[in-house]
């Protein structure tokens, strides 16, 4: 265990430890990273982990710490990395692997096996990502080579000044443009949608090329948004209801496109990705079969 920043509870009044740290610790530069920082025991006041409702009542010691000290056990699988400097990776994430867990095969551990270390003074002993996918979602995935830029992109993902897109398959004929602003779990949530294409479909009557922009990022926003308006993405075992569930396929939804300030250059930094060739291979299937049917 690593202690990265220690201070003295210096208060007035009683006040919750979620409440107190909010904006003392720089490695911490959001609401959100605080929580996190607590739930996952990072956080103890005189050598103890506590809750975020835990009050503090003034001279308290409190410590952010590390616990990423052991080194994950290198996964030998490549990857395809879209961009790697002293300060970041970015790479494929392909789909039906865990981004961290248990696991041995888990993003994390692959990436110690694919990263270049890095020269930067606060350089990480291994890359730690900075955002998540679902395990059945493939695309572009961000993770931090040193403190600095894990600090930086933490913030530009709390501030929502990261601009991601994704590319999916939904079941049902979509609209030109659309948008779902359906609360998820009681917060604010916004994704926008465009149809690229729609076909027809014998088994679902049509499916429908989507570029989606997720302008909130709360957990399994763009499946719950997308089957909540009736359009379950292809392949969601989720959210799709049994009769349109597609086994043994995989999830029809990819990370395409990612746009942010690189957290050490300061310069704009745009990575993108063509769509998986399952894709067009479906729609193609699909519209084949319907046409052969109906021609029959």
């Amino acid at each position: 265990m690593k202690i990265l920043a220690e201070i003295v509870c210096e208060i007035e009044a009683d006040q919750r430890l979620y409440d107190f740290c909010n904006g003392r610790f720089t490695e911490l530069p959001s609401r959100k990273s605080v929580k996190n920082a607590i739930d996952q025991n990072r956080m103890l006041v005189n050598g103890k982990s506590e809750k975020t409702g835990f009050w503090l009542r003034g001279g308290e010691r409190i410590q952010l710490v590390d616990l990423e000290n052991k080194p994950p056990k290198p996964y030998h699988l490549d990857l395809e990395i879209l961009f790697e400097d002293d300060h970041l990776i970015i790479v494929n994430k392909p789909a039906g692997i865990r981004v961290s867990g248990n696991q041995f095969k888990t993003l994390t551990n692959i990436l110690a096996y694919n990263f270049t270390p890095s020269k930067a003074k606060d350089a990480l002993p291994w890359p730690l990502v900075v955002h998540r996918l679902d395990q059945p979602t493939s695309g572009i995935l961000i993770a931090a080579k040193s403190q600095s830029a894990r600090i930086e992109m933490g913030r530009q993902f709390e501030a929502k000044e990261i601009e991601k897109s994704y590319h999916a398959i939904v079941i049902g004929e979509t609209s030109k443009s659309f948008e779902s602003h359906t609360q998820i779990d009681d917060k604010d949530s916004e994704t926008q949608f465009e149809t690229l294409k729609t076909v027809r479909s014998l088994r679902s009557n049509h499916l429908s090329l989507l570029k989606i922009y997720p302008k909130t990022g709360r957990k399994h926003q763009i499946r719950k948004h997308l089957s909540e308006m009736n359009f379950p993405i292809l392949g969601d075992q989720t959210y799709s209801p049994p009769a349109l569930k597609l086994k043994n396929k995989g999830l029809f939804l990819c990370a395409t496109g990612v746009k942010f300030v690189h957290p050490a250059s300061k310069k704009p930094l745009k990575v993108a990705i063509e769509l998986p060739k399952k894709y067009e291979k479906r729609l193609k299937s699909e519209l084949k079969r319907w046409k052969n049917t109906m021609q029959a």
